[in-house]
């Protein structure tokens, strides 16, 4: 299912989904004439509710994206790896996986300078 919502939320999300859904509007509207005022309101609510879930679905992926790759950028400021590019179009899952990773090697890292502090003093 969430393949599913993520394939419609790519969709929408770029102007051939909103043509789409704007001509779904027109077509709504046209309609009002012929007395499916009822079908129109219900068509339009759930169009603003997919539309709505686009946004957050996007937000969502975009936002834990954004986090993994300045989590690397923090963790390997000398050595940055590449394969954060493009990690916005990844499945949440992944993204939390990458994330993981990044903050196990922090906190080695973090160990490892502590660790150096304390014996080269």
């Amino acid at each position: 299912m969430n393949r599913f919502l993520f394939v419609i939320a790519d969709f929408l999300s770029r102007p051939r989904g909103f043509y789409v859904l704007l001509a779904a509007m027109i077509a709504c509207t046209a309609m009002v004439p012929f007395g499916l005022t009822n079908v129109i309101t219900y068509a339009l609510s759930v169009a603003a509710i997919v539309i709505t879930g686009v946004v957050l679905i996007q937000g969502c992926r975009d936002t834990a994206a954004i986090h993994a790759k300045l989590d690397e950028i923090i963790v390997a400021l000398k050595e940055t790896r590449n394969n954060v590019v493009g990690l916005e179009h990844a499945e949440p899952e992944k993204i939390k996986a990458h994330l993981a990773r990044l903050e196990l090697e922090a906190a080695a890292a973090d160990q490892e300078a502590k660790h150096e502090g304390v014996s080269g003093a």
